[in-house]
């Protein structure tokens, strides 16, 4: 029997996830999950459940799905020992640091791989298996023949997402929200930059729209098929969503799950009317029913428009509900509760209805429960919250009369509840020594990445000790096919593979690559699991890309495990990560990315047609571009990272090999030129933006770490003037003008 798998992001939405018959439920702590703007469970909170929801008879699943930095790391040793002290019935994880270690220390813990591990094919699948992963949680981006042939290849379990709201980037693959301020999606902290405003540059003019914020994703029609399929668990996203919505989706879930079998139609149509309360964006099937139109001999997606339109409405808000107007006037009550009258709607909203609020400029929105209603003859009145104003607009999200009440999980009485994370110490890690010919075919020096012969032409004026060119669909054809004469020798040329590898990409590589490494190229950077184990035994050289990410010394040290002793560093890294991963004696084994147009959101579909622009920005003037091609579509900034110009202090860190990316882009020589000579000056580059490199990851904890430190800076410049001003004598002014001094 298939396992239904519902959010519980908090102690209600747990009670109604139980409730309505999950037979399992995921939740997250304050650290290490994708949704820490979720309310999350305490420790004791989260102790107590898992002892209650086993007496029930279910399943309780955590997630440990971010990347860790390598400051982290003894903190996430004691947060598994806890875990495995309180006994859940899983961990959803994505960085292979926290795979490592629990291989090292914590064998007894089961493990899934999280979507954002971005699984998408059978042998990705198997390796982790044979790694330890019990469960794989396949990328979302899949349609149900790709998940067959999945099914057909592995005997792993498998999870696949069937409703809730879904990501316009490949899982895991979205850097968005950490480039616009450290606040990564692989972290949990996504702003939901794909949810923005935007205005687009056509020839006609300028053109605003929700471009890139994608439908909410619904299959309980495919319930059956899914079933049939093999699939084991079906889960429902939302772990920042009310109970009152994981009550209701989970009801119709499980109904369609017990009842198609013995009348499918009127399973569907009864699992449908318990949805029509999910006041969540239209709905899409994604993938599903698009599978005919992969083309496996390129292990491409031909008119894949189709799925873009199915899935993007630029004229569609970000946000999620009914809409219920604008604020067209507002007022301030005597006890100082704020007050609208909204216009635009057709539903007015009642005391214990939960509305949430959008700021006009796209800045800010809020959830609220309305309290007061007013009647007045020039309408209804309703209270909201601070820093709201005219123009702004406001969404329904549930009514009162759909809440319910459910039997509480939890006990009341949690103070038999005590464990938490103790003061262990992590034992020292220390990675592979370096032999005399690891590093043969990774000489140092500079790497120039390009995506067209022609622009490998074009790099290799600048002098690179090895190119780095981009397997995709054109250069494929001239390296296998049209045989086009190159620049430099095939031993001057590494191979990258592109890190979204779904069944059908997976099957054209296992011809590919194998063609490749007879033609001559021997090297490979590899971005994806499944690339791992194609590769395996091929007698092929792997480093490790951008995107098998590289955040600390126990991810690195599990893919030394699997033959691979190079690294390039993740678009997202900082510098003082960077080198408290790799000691000074490993750094030459790592590629340091100078410059790059980094890809913020990968899409696996092209863009509609309807879709006429390159360029279009957001309501700070930052300014984007959207390339479209037959591998799929990505957003870029139109200014790229650089720290060309701290190379002496990069190298005086004891890295040797240095990278200057220009995939996805044309290189024109004097773009190159500029660059090089910005690198080879020591000078910064203009227009350009430093990612994370200085500031790292955006955290709630480093936030208030600072705030402390600040404060302590300033109590100590308090104190000492205090100090210095009493060992000064008072002069007659002073005392003058000390107001307990002066007389009346």
């Amino acid at each position: 029997m298939a396992e239904l798998l519902a959010p519980a992001g908090n102690i209600e939405a747990l009670d109604a996830a139980i409730g309505e018959g999950a037979d399992a439920v995921y939740l997250g702590l304050k650290s290490f999950n994708a949704r820490l703007r979720s309310s999350n469970f305490a420790w004791n909170q989260f102790e107590a459940a898992v002892h209650a929801v086993h007496r029930l008879g279910k399943k309780i699943f955590v997630t440990v799905n971010t990347v860790v930095e390598e400051r982290e790391t003894e903190r996430l040793y004691r947060f598994l020992a806890y875990l495995e002290k309180v006994g859940p019935d899983g961990l959803i994880i994505q960085d292979f640091g926290v795979l490592r270690m629990v291989q090292e220390f914590f064998p007894s813990l089961r493990l899934h791989a999280s979507t954002q591990m971005n699984t998408a094919s059978a042998r990705a699948v198997n390796l982790l298996s044979k790694q330890g992963i019990k469960r794989v949680v396949l990328a979302r981006e899949l349609g149900l023949e790709e998940i067959k042939q999945i099914r057909a290849n592995t005997s792993a379990e498998l999870e696949v997402f069937v409703h809730g709201a879904l990501c316009v980037s490949e899982s895991g693959l979205c850097l968005f929200s950490s480039y616009l301020g450290g606040k990564s999606a692989n972290r949990g902290m996504c702003t939901q930059a794909c949810r923005r405003f935007y205005t687009a540059d056509e020839e006609s003019g300028v053109a605003p729209g929700y471009y890139f914020s994608p439908c909410d994703l619904q299959l309980i029609d495919k319930i059956p098929d899914l079933v049939m399929a093999g699939v084991d668990s079906f889960k429902i996203e939302g772990r920042m969503k009310s109970a009152e919505y994981v009550g209701s989706v989970t009801a119709a879930y499980r109904y369609m799950l017990d009842h198609w079998q013995q009348d499918k139609k009127g399973a569907l149509a009864t699992a449908k009317r318990m949805l029509a309360t999910d006041f969540a964006r239209s709905k899409t099937s994604f993938w599903y029913g698009f599978d005919k139109a992969s083309d496996s001999e390129q292990g491409t997606v031909r008119g894949s428009e189709e799925v873009a339109q199915n899935i993007l409405n630029p004229d569609q808000a970000g946000g999620t509900g009914i809409y219920l107007g604008k604020i067209e006037r507002i007022r301030t009550e005597k006890d100082h509760t704020l007050m609208a009258m909204l216009k635009g709607g057709s539903y007015e909203p009642d005391p214990g209805d939960s509305i949430r609020l959008h700021r006009k400029d796209d800045t800010g929105r809020e959830s609220h429960k309305v309290h007061i209603t007013e009647e007045t003859e020039n309408g209804k009145w309703i209270d909201i919250p601070q820093g709201f104003n005219i123009g702004d607009e406001v969404y329904l999200l549930q009514t009162k009369n759909m809440s319910r009440r459910y039997r509480h999980v939890l006990p009341n009485d949690l103070s038999s509840y005590r464990r938490q994370p103790d003061a262990r110490e992590l034992p020292v890690l220390d990675l592979t020594p370096l032999s005399k010919n690891t590093l043969a075919s990774f000489p140092a020096g500079l790497y120039i990445q390009v995506s067209t012969i022609s622009d490998l032409f074009t790099a290799q004026s600048g002098q690179p000790v090895r190119i780095i060119l981009e397997l995709n669909t054109e250069t494929e054809q001239d390296l296998l096919i049209k045989q086009t004469a190159l620049p430099i020798s095939k031993k001057q040329i590494i191979i990258s593979l592109d890190p979204y590898c779904s069944q059908p990409v997976e099957d054209h590589l296992a011809e590919t690559l194998p063609a490749l490494i007879s033609a001559g190229f021997t090297v490979f950077i590899v971005n994806n699991p499944a690339h791992i184990a194609l590769l395996k035994g091929s007698g092929a050289h792997c480093i490790a890309g951008p995107y098998l990410y590289t955040f600390n010394r126990w991810a690195v040290s599990w893919l030394e495990n699997q033959n691979i002793d190079a690294f390039v560093t993740p678009l997202e890294n900082s510098r003082q990560n960077l080198e408290a991963t790799f000691e000074p004696e490993q750094r030459s084994r790592v590629l340091v990315n100078l410059f790059a147009y980094p890809s913020l959101f990968r899409m696996r579909f092209k863009l509609p047609e309807t879709y006429r622009f390159t360029y279009f920005s957001d309501k700070e003037g930052m300014v984007f571009k959207a390339i479209s091609t037959e591998n799929g579509s990505f957003v870029m900034p139109d200014v790229p990272f650089s720290i060309v110009d701290k190379l002496p202090f990069i190298k005086t860190a004891g890295f040797s090999r240095f990278l200057l990316d220009f995939s996805k882009t044309q290189v024109r020589k004097n773009q190159l030129k500029q660059v090089l000579s910005a690198l080879y000056k020591q000078i910064p580059l203009p227009d350009t933006s430093r990612f994370n490199w200085k500031d790292g990851f955006y955290s709630p904890e480093k936030m208030e770490e600072y705030r402390q430190a600040n404060l302590r800076l300033m109590q100590e410049r308090a104190d000492k003037r205090e100090t210095q001003h009493r060992g000064k004598p008072r002069s007659k002014s002073s005392r003058n003008t000390n107001p307990k001094s002066i007389k009346h």
